[in-house]
């Protein structure tokens, strides 16, 4: 297979504006690193708590037609308004008490048309630096595709077979890359795979795409496992039908065949009560959510508890991949609201990942934002310093 990668050093000049940022040594190492051969049971027992790099390595123009093909890497980092991510970011996520980062990207923003599908060797070389700037700091790292599956990779009948063709040529790309880092890099297969705009776009899918989904999820597997390395037993993460917590979408969620014992994660997506979380005009949205309310606490048990039933108590593990509530001008709430969350799922064995977007949200396809922000990636502090509190005393 044709090597993607730009090995050594390789140095990336981009002028934005007056300002020249260099993008340096992003190297992947040359042979195997000393790899910890333990089961994915064992490697979550090691995370604490997660945080999302989100609204950056995948952002992308959902098809608008903005971001243009030969856009530079600065332009398909920065697309959603957040700055280029800086190590000293990953360093005051460490420093506050995460020990592990998911790295959300799109990858066929940067590819060539079907049916090669070849990722720009900048775009990997860019990555690789972000994957690196956690390595540095001894992080658990979360790798996946995220936001392919709503332009390129699809679950109907009509055309998962040639999703499914790009989904392997992109992974080989990712595996073949990333094949030398040792087992704290888990590899994320996809992020919320779902039919976009579908009428059971967030209630399960069909049986026919949770079917298609399973089989994406076994291309997954063979492909990774195929590619060298330390791939033959890396620990990877699959996701329910849109990363979401209805019974058939769980119960209909086939682990793939894997030729080592022991190594998958299961994962799902987390923001319910909906109307406290996010803010649309049709849901009855409030900023108000406690502790002491059944009516607001029992959406979250029953959906950890669904996981724990069907997972965790039979041995495969599991993630929250994202959870959050927005900004309302209510900090106190979401603060409650996130250590009810961490400490539910931590009692269980889940370990959980918060979802960032940085602290301007652009996007306009969510009613009133969604504005996440917990770090302020211009001067590295926390603005919601109560969230993060509320987040580490629910994992302890």
């Amino acid at each position: 297979m044709k090597n993607f990668l730009v090995l050594g050093i390789i140095s990336l000049t981009i002028a934005i504006g007056s300002q020249n940022l260099v993008y340096g040594n992003p190297a992947v190492p040359a042979a195997p690193r000393p790899f910890n051969d333990i089961t994915a049971a064992q490697l979550v027992s090691n995370i604490r708590v997660g945080w999302n790099l989100g609204n950056s390595l995948e952002a992308n123009d959902h098809g608008a037609g903005w971001m243009p093909r030969n856009a530079d890497i600065t332009q398909m980092e920065t697309g959603w308004q957040n700055p280029v991510t800086t190590r000293a970011n990953i360093d005051a996520i460490k420093n506050a008490g995460f020990n592990a980062i998911r790295i959300p990207v799109t990858w066929t923003k940067a590819a060539s048309p079907a049916p090669d599908y070849t990722i720009r060797a900048d775009w990997i070389a860019r990555v690789v630096e972000v994957v690196n700037y956690a390595v540095s700091n001894d992080m658990y790292i979360i790798l996946n595709t995220h936001h392919d599956e709503e332009s390129v990779f699809g679950f109907l009948n009509s055309d998962a077979a040639a999703g499914q063709a790009a989904f392997r040529r992109v992974w080989q790309q990712i595996a073949d890359t990333f094949k030398n880092y040792d087992e704290k890099l888990i590899f994320e297969g996809l992020n919320e795979p779902r039919t976009v705009g579908s009428a059971n776009e967030w209630t399960g899918g069909t049986s026919a795409e949770r079917r298609n989904l399973n089989t994406y999820y076994q291309i997954f597997v063979d492909t990774v496992r195929a590619s060298g390395g330390n791939n033959d037993k890396r620990i990877l993460m699959v996701n329910t039908y849109a990363a979401w917590h209805t019974a058939a979408a769980v119960n209909e969620l086939a682990l793939p065949r894997d030729t080592t014992a022991n190594k998958l994660i299961v994962s799902f997506h987390l923001y319910v009560p909906v109307e406290f979380t996010y803010n649309f005009s049709h849901l009855n949205s409030t900023n108000r959510w406690s502790n002491t309310n059944r009516s607001d606490t029992s959406p979250i048990t029953t959906i950890i508890d669904r996981f724990y039933n069907r997972f965790v108590r039979n041995g495969v593990p599991v993630i929250i991949g994202e959870f959050g509530s927005m900004n309302k001008n209510n900090t106190a709430a979401r603060a409650a609201w996130t250590e009810f969350v961490a400490r539910t799922a931590w009692n269980r064995g889940i370990k959980c990942f918060i979802w960032d977007n940085g602290l301007i949200e652009t996007r306009v396809d969510f009613e009133g934002g969604e504005g996440h922000g917990l770090l302020n990636r211009a001067n590295n502090t926390f603005p919601y310093q109560e969230i993060i509190n509320a987040l580490m005393n629910g994992t302890r």
